[in-house]
C-alpha cells in the first residue's frame, strides 16, 4: 500500500487498488464517529468510478452508517468488503443486504467486473 494515507479516527487508510478508491474504516461507527467518514466517501464518490469500503475493522455500528452506505450507494458505485459479522447482521436485519454489493474480501471487491 505505497499509495496509502493513514489517519487516526474512523478512517484508517484510503489507497488505490485496480481502479478502485479503497477507504477502510474502523472502530464504532454511529451518529457521533461517521462524519470523517461521511467526508471520505463523498470526495471518493465525487473523484472515482468506484468506491470500496473495507468494513473488516468496524466493531460496531448502528443506523448512522447504513444510512451512510445507503446514500453513497445512491452516489457512486460502493462496494462493501469484509464486514465485521457486527455489520453484516445489521446489513441482513435491515434488508440492506440485497441492495449493496458485498464481498467477501477488498480484493474480490476490486476486480474488474466482480461477478
Amino acid at each position: 500500500m505505497a499509495d496509502s494515507q493513514f489517519s487516526p479516527g474512523p478512517v484508517a487508510a484510503q489507497y488505490a487498488r485496480n481502479g478502485c478508491n479503497v477507504i477502510v474504516a474502523r472502530g464504532e461507527l454511529d451518529l457521533d464517529t461517521t462524519a470523517d467518514l461521511a467526508a471520505a466517501l463523498s470526495k471518493a464518490a465525487g473523484e472515482h468510478g468506484v468506491v470500496v469500503l473495507d468494513l473488516s475493522a468496524v466493531t460496531f455500528a448502528d443506523s448512522a452508517l447504513l444510512n451512510l452506505l445507503l446514500h453513497t450507494h445512491r452516489a457512486t458505485t460502493l462496494r462493501i468488503a469484509a464486514p465485521h459479522p457486527r455489520v453484516t447482521l445489521l446489513l441482513e436485519m435491515t434488508g440492506a443486504d440485497q441492495v449493496l454489493h458485498l464481498f467477501a474480501t477488498v480484493d474480490d471487491a476490486c476486480t474488474p467486473d466482480p461477478a
